[in-house]
Parts: C-alpha cells; sequence; structure tokens
C-alpha cells in the first residue's frame, strides 16, 4: 500500500499568528486537504503557541470527526505534562513524540533512544493505556541497538527524521547517501516490528525515491513544503500532487 499523506498545518498557523485575525483558517485548508485525499492532518503544539495554538485543537478534532471520520488527527511534541494532558484531552489517533527544546525553530533530530530509555518506556506505556499509537521520532541511523530500545518502549512506529534528506536537493550525491540509510534504517525497524513514518523537507521532487526505497511506509507528514506549494498550486492540487508522489492513484 502508498503511503498514506498527514497534513501538518503548522506553516499555516504560522502564517495566520502574524496577525490577529482569522486568516488562513487553520480548519479551514485542513478541510480542504482531507476533502482533496489527505489521509490526516498534524500539528505540533509548542509551550509558546508559535505556530498551532491549543485553541486550534478542538475544532480540528471536530473537523475529523464531523466530516472525515476515516481520517486521523496526529499529534506531535515533546512529551512534558502539558502535551501529555493535551493529548489526553483531544485523542489523536496518532501521538508523534520529538525531543524538542522549546527553543527549537523547528524539529531537527531524532530521539536519543539510549539515553532516554526510561522516559519514553514511561511515556509510551502511559499513552498506550489510553488507547493511542505511539510513533518516535528517530534519526535515519541504521542502529540496531537503539531500534531495539526504541521498540522496546512499547511504541507501535518511529517517524524517519528526513530534514538532512530533504537539506541535498542540490547535491543528489549526498542525497541518495542518506536515502539508503533512511532505508536501512526502515528495513531494520520493520524487522524489529516498528512501523515506518517519515516526514521533514519531504517534496514532490524528493519524495517519490523515499517511497521506492522504503515501500512499506505507513505514513508521511509533510507542512512547509507542502504549504510553499499551496501558494502556486493550490492547496486541493498540492494534496493530489504529494498523494500522487507517495505512489497513490489520485
Amino acid at each position: 500500500m502508498p503511503a498514506k499523506l498527514s497534513v501538518n498545518l503548522n506553516a499555516i498557523a504560522m502564517l495566520r499568528n502574524r496577525r490577529d485575525l482569522p486568516w488562513p483558517s487553520v480548519t479551514g485548508l485542513g478541510q480542504i486537504a482531507l476533502e482533496a485525499g489527505a489521509s490526516g492532518l498534524t500539528v505540533h503544539p509548542r509551550p509558546d503557541q508559535r505556530h498551532i495554538r491549543f485553541s486550534d485543537l478542538a475544532p480540528i478534532r471536530s473537523l475529523i470527526d464531523d466530516l472525515y471520520p476515516q481520517t486521523e488527527f496526529n499529534m506531535e511534541g515533546f512529551p512534558n505534562d502539558e502535551f501529555l494532558d493535551l493529548v489526553e484531552r483531544h485523542q489523536p489517533e496518532q501521538v508523534t513524540l520529538v525531543p524538542d527544546d522549546p527553543a527549537q525553530a523547528t524539529s531537527d533530530h531524532g530521539w536519543d533512544f539510549r539515553l532516554n530509555h526510561n522516559l519514553l518506556g514511561n511515556v509510551v506505556g502511559r499513552l498506550k493505556k489510553n488507547g493511542f499509537r505511539v510513533s518516535l521520532f528517530a534519526d535515519g541511523d541504521p542502529d540496531v541497538e537503539a531500534l531495539t530500545i526504541a521498540k522496546e518502549t512499547g511504541a507501535d512506529r518511529i517517524e524517519l527524521y528526513t530534514g538532512p534528506y530533504g537539506g541535498c536537493y542540490d547535491d543528489p550525491e549526498r542525497g541518495e547517501i542518506l536515502l539508503e540509510a533512511l532505508g536501512q534504517t526502515a528495513d531494520i525497524a520493520r524487522t524489529l516490528g516498528l512501523e515506518v513514518n517519515a516526514g521533514h523537507d519531504l517534496t514532490v521532487a524528493n519524495l517519490p525515491a523515499l517511497a521506492a526505497r522504503i515501500p512499506h511506509l505507513a505514513e508521511v507528514s509533510i507542512g512547509h513544503g507542502l504549504t510553499a506549494d499551496a501558494l502556486e498550486y493550490g492547496m486541493a492540487e498540492t494534496v493530489r500532487r504529494f498523494c500522487r508522489a507517495c505512489g497513490q492513484d489520485i
């Protein structure tokens, strides 16, 4: 099955937050994305609310429940008490745990699974008791021991951090090296029983090679590149373009 597309709404929220106005509408563009074929919506509600605001979460949950119940809500963030309370209040289908410092501009590395074994084990256990699917942000490093620890936490998936791969848009040789590392990491994860997501700086140009190297890729979460393309092609057509880049017949 081709990878599913989850549209990350953070860049849309960031544009809205430049003014004290309700546009562009996060839920409005989310609805267009779902209507065009996206399989879900992703948000990263950071503590300073510089992108998604906490007040956005209930409307997004309602949009999915009321109009697109076959799609999914994915909430990602660092597992502090505030984030976990938001998760338990808004009940996403998937929770993606990332090792972000609040001062980071964006997610830029995966978990050190050795260092954070106990933390992640406790948090994943709490989330799994509440029925959430859990994904852990992981570097494209084919480290069997580290990925084994990720599996031991009880997580269902890893999300491959594809930022370095996306950054090779002008260096195809380096891109091929990083693509193979991502592929090897995904192969190990699958052998261990972990499903594989991916996200960060993915585009219509670099996504087909990733999907070809990781044919069992479950989901991609894309925000910045997709939002940039939406300025040129419109949200609906951009979603269709990204779905086709995943290998979907749409």
